[in-house]
């Protein structure tokens, strides 16, 4: 059976696969990322890495620390830990980049940690941004990069792969931010959540690696867990592009420059490149995705997004009309503060001055960023018109240090994410758009466009199903200890996108001291107060779809568990909330049919229905029977058995030290 890019990337990370196992969607995994990369956040697996008996890394050389979050805070409690970060890299031999040295996604990037045809994660929901490279980049939670710390590995289920084929070619003076806010704004429907996108068409030959990484990175926002572009002679000539730059550069300031042979530069050299061009890695020409989108790029004008939301798009040439005026403007983020970037804006700004009233903050991806910026005169022509330095790295998009929004104020913003009150104020609006949109308007003092005529035109887009392929049927590998059949009354919960707050409510979820008894009493209790009277252990709950949205908190999982629910079912899960349960040996399984057809029974009316229909899980041939019907699922590998039979993650990494 063919595979897709995704599938052949994961496939090459995938370990303990039965003989002659081909990687497909819906896939549990047992997988060893390239590299795994954390941020400011490391402060806090440290001691989930300590906690479970860990005492060494297991790779050292494939773990990164880049510290770029809070880096403006230069409290005595910060600063300390920003200390015991960098004095746990230098003990272990872990790469680290301290504050002022990037936004650990550019780093990552840059220094050739993501590197086309690999699988690299972070502990951070960006690093979808990687995909722009070719680099199959996906999240993980903190006690994945935990367990990644201690034994190299964790687990990964397969997403679906939705097919995104971008056809013709930009305007000039449109943008990939253009692209993927358009993207974000016409298929709106959650059409990839939870998908891994695989962007291919005749019009990824002209979007260089910077817009590539612009639109990769954003995927996040439109709900996929990774964007991954083609591996083509624009990829390769970028690394080439690089390893020049190194070249000229030199080594210092690479952490592991002792890795180096000859000189060269660890990851970014020429060898590598050769072996990338001579493995040819793509998708096969019959390979099977969930999903195909279709965007004519010639379509795309320049875009803003919002406020407080990346689903509603409207043109620029429009807004411009509207006279909404801004109190803030900010070139900041991984998503769009690289050099071209700078330059961009740079030429919009030259000679005229910020408005009055306006802040425009500008920051760049990294100090290599900045420091080219500074020799080619763009960072100089941006502070002459009037614009804030602030340091490389994070800040205002997540709402630390100089420049956030305050009541009331209205900010256009280069960032990756508008949501209420992430940039400061809940009472503010945020808006996203382009590096030159953002320059503009900065200089407008209100939402306009840089100088020239802009035609309204309706982005060209279609959505088309694509039928699932059928797998040859397979004996799945039943470990000792894990159930071969599973059975439990269905006790079915139809709301779609029933978020973590109602599944275990917020005022609990800090209450350290709360027993898992007492969890147990207050499962669904926002949800439906009567779901305690009505459960019985040993039901199997079926919920919607976009089952466990919002906040991540693993009791929202646990919770159940304690409660004697065997296991969720549901049409769709977030894919935090899986990964929190699974953590927590807790199976959740997607069975989209079968939700439909209870809520075709059933209703969705009443919030909990004791259905009466017995199901019957037979994990052994990934089928579930209930009223019946056979309903197939994706097959439970042995790397979620291992984790239902040693209850979680933190178990499964004592028995694997």
């Amino acid at each position: 059976m063919a595979q897709n890019l995704v599938e052949k990337i994961a496939q090459k990370f995938a370990v303990g696969l039965d003989n002659g196992h081909e990687v497909h969607s819906g896939d549990y995994l047992s997988i060893r990322p390239q590299h795994v990369m954390t941020h400011d956040n490391t402060g806090a697996v440290i001691p989930k890495f300590k906690n479970i008996g860990a005492r060494k890394i297991a790779h050292p050389r494939q773990v990164v620390f880049a510290i770029d979050h809070d880096i403006q805070n230069k409290s005595e409690k910060n600063l300390k830990k920003y200390a015991q970060i960098e004095a746990f890299a230098k003990a272990h031999g872990i790469d680290f980049y301290p504050p002022g040295r990037g936004i650990g996604h550019q780093v990552m990037c840059e220094e050739g940690y993501a590197f086309p045809g690999t699988m690299v994660v972070a502990s951070d929901s960006h690093s979808n941004m990687y995909g722009g490279l070719g680099c199959l980049g996906t999240p993980v939670v903190r006690t994945d990069a935990a367990a990644i710390w201690a034994t190299g590995r964790t687990w990964w289920q397969v997403p679906p792969v939705a097919r995104v084929v971008l056809t013709g070619r930009l305007k000039p003076g449109v943008t990939g931010k253009d692209v993927i806010v358009t993207l974000c704004g016409l298929f709106n429907q959650d059409e990839v959540l939870n998908h891994a996108v695989e962007f291919v068409g005749d019009g990824i030959p002209s979007l260089p690696v910077e817009e590539r990484l612009t639109i990769a990175n954003m995927t996040t926002e439109w709900g996929a867990l990774a964007g991954v572009f083609p591996i083509d002679e624009v990829t390769i000539q970028w690394l080439k592009d690089r390893v020049q730059f190194i070249q000229h550069r030199g080594l210092a300031g690479v952490p592991s420059d002792a890795d180096a042979i000859d000189g060269t530069h660890p990851r970014l050299n020429m060898n590598r490149i050769h072996c990338l061009e001579t493995e040819h890695l793509q998708a096969d020409p019959d390979a099977a995705y969930a999903i195909e989108l279709t965007l004519d790029l010639s379509t795309v004008q320049p875009y803003v997004s919002g406020p407080n939301t990346v689903k509603v798009m409207a043109p620029v040439a429009e807004l411009a009309q509207q006279d909404i005026k801004i109190h803030k403007a900010y070139l900041v983020s991984c998503v769009n503060s690289r050099l071209q970037d700078l330059e961009l804006a740079a030429k919009i700004v030259k000679g005229k001055k910020v408005a009055a009233g306006v802040g425009f903050y500008v920051a760049a991806a990294s100090n290599e960023v900045q420091t080219e910026s500074e020799k080619q005169g763009y960072w100089q022509d941006l502070l002459d018109a009037g614009a804030i330095p602030l340091p490389p790295g994070c800040g205002p998009c997540i709402g630390l240090g100089e420049g956030l929004l305050a009541d009331n104020e209205v900010g256009i913003s280069a960032t990756n994410r508008n949501f209420k009150g992430r940039m400061g104020s809940r009472n503010a609006q945020a808006y996203l758009a382009s590096p030159a949109v953002v320059a503009a308007s900065a200089i407008a003092g209100k939402i306009a466009l840089p100088d020239g005529m802009w035609e309204t035109t309706t982005p060209h887009g279609e959505v088309r199903l694509l039928e699932k392929p059928v797998r040859s049927a397979q004996k799945i590998t039943i470990l000792d200890g894990f159930p071969p059949t599973l059975r439990g009354n269905v006790l079915f919960c139809p709301a779609d996108n029933l978020n973590t707050d109602g599944i275990y409510p917020g005022k609990y979820t800090y209450k350290d001291d709360f027993t898992p008894q007492q969890q147990a009493t207050v499962v669904m209790e926002n949800y439906d107060p009567q779901f305690r009277e009505i459960m019985k252990k040993g039901d199997i709950v079926v919920g919607g779809f976009n089952f466990g949205t919002g906040s991540s908190r693993e009791q929202a999982a646990t919770a159940f568990k304690y409660a004697g629910i065997q296991l969720v079912i549901a049409g769709s899960f977030s894919e935090t909330y899986k990964r929190n349960a699974l953590n927590n040996g807790f199976l959740t399984i997607e069975a989209p049919d079968l939700v439909y057809d209870l809520k075709a029974t059933f209703g969705t009316e009443a919030l909990t229905v004791q259905t009466g229909i017995i199901a019957e899980i037979d994990f052994e041939n990934a089928v579930i029977h209930a009223a019946g019907k056979d309903y197939p699922i994706a097959p439970i590998g042995t790397a979620a058995q291992e984790l239902v039979i040693l209850g979680g993650l933190e178990e499964w990494v004592k028995a694997n030290l």
